[in-house]
């Protein structure tokens, strides 16, 4: 069996460096290990996968909810919090909008500046 280690998830954008620095507003102790014009990755300080951002020149960004004729979301982030409605402040103040559609009490999700929809969650 080969050796695997998942690295990042990887975000399509209209400019990677764009999305890129709203994560690393959300995410304050994370590090750029690489930044390129189309390509940036963040990792955290303490180690782990990471995000990565592709700038994509047709890029659409997904539906939520989503609807049959509608792009779909084909993958979100969790990010557990420890304080909802500090950690909402603080991904809206880094950029984010809160989604008009909640289908979960204690998760709220968000749309990062590419449309991507994150839940900030309760444990």
């Amino acid at each position: 069996m080969p050796n695997l280690s998942l690295t990042a998830a990887v975000l399509d954008a209209p400019d990677a460096r764009e999305l890129a620095g709203f994560y690393r507003r959300l995410f304050p102790d994370w590090e750029v290990v690489q930044d390129d014009p189309d390509w940036v990755t963040l990792r955290p300080a303490g180690g782990g996968a990471g995000l990565s951002f592709q700038s994509e020149e047709f890029y659409v960004p997904p539906v939520w909810p989503s609807t049959r004729e509608r792009p779909q979301m084909m993958v979100h982030l969790d990010i557990e919090v420890d304080d909802l409605e500090a950690a909402i402040e603080h991904a809206v103040a880094a950029g984010a909008t809160v989604s008009h559609f909640q289908p979960q009490e204690h998760v709220r999700v968000l749309l990062d500046p590419a449309g991507h929809p994150f839940c900030l969650y309760l444990p």
